[in-house]
């Protein structure tokens, strides 16, 4: 990934469409850093104010990318989860138009 787009786990979706990255917080839960939308540009979420992924979540998470066998629909609960969480915070309008919230 470029310089400019630094995370510790990266996700796509929508053929290229949809971008969103994340970042260990600590040894149990992860937290989204930025999403980006074609269309809307890139979301950079400011780590204060962002809810992070349930420890619970966080560890299938990770075990995915450890074991490098993502289970697409458990994943998409993740990421669903943790989008309707922060919704406040990030661009609901293009959230709704890829239906991840």
């Amino acid at each position: 990934m470029p310089s400019s787009r630094k995370a510790d786990y990266y996700l796509g979706y929508y053929d290229g469409s949809v971008f969103i990255d994340f970042d260990n917080l600590n040894d149990e839960q992860v937290v989204l850093v930025r999403i980006s939308f074609d269309g809307y540009g890139c979301c950079k979420v400011k780590s204060d104010k962002i809810v992070p992924v349930t420890k619970n979540d966080s560890t299938k998470f990770k075990m995915m990318f450890e074991n490098d066998n993502i289970d697409q629909d458990e994943m998409m609960k993740i990421i669903s989860a943790t989008l309707l969480a922060n919704k406040k915070i990030l661009w609901e309008d293009a959230l709704k138009k890829y239906k991840l919230i």
